[in-house]
């Protein structure tokens, strides 16, 4: 369910910047704080995200959530030794 719930928020942002958002908004015909909106919903989609995804697992390994990586590799070698197996029966 969409959350409607909003918060007031106060921004002390360089002028060139609200012009930049002001020229956007006028052009595409919107308020100022639609555009914001929209540049602050791209920046957690991307570089946002990855920050708090980078946090996430920073907080796992803290807390021993984690998995060796030899264990990891060791999976992978039985992987792929097993797929090697099974074509060199179906070449030969």
């Amino acid at each position: 369910m969409l959350n409607n719930e909003k918060t007031q928020v106060s921004l002390r942002l360089p002028s060139n910047l609200v012009a930049k958002f002001d020229e956007i908004a006028r052009l595409l015909d919107r308020d100022r704080t639609w555009v914001m909106q929209k540049a602050l919903g791209q920046y957690l989609a991307g570089e946002g995200a990855e920050v708090l995804r980078d946090a996430q697992g920073i907080a796992e390994l803290d807390s021993g959530e984690s998995v060796d990586l030899e264990d990891v590799l060791d999976k992978a070698r039985t992987i792929v030794d097993a797929a090697e197996y099974r074509r060199s029966q179906r070449a030969g």
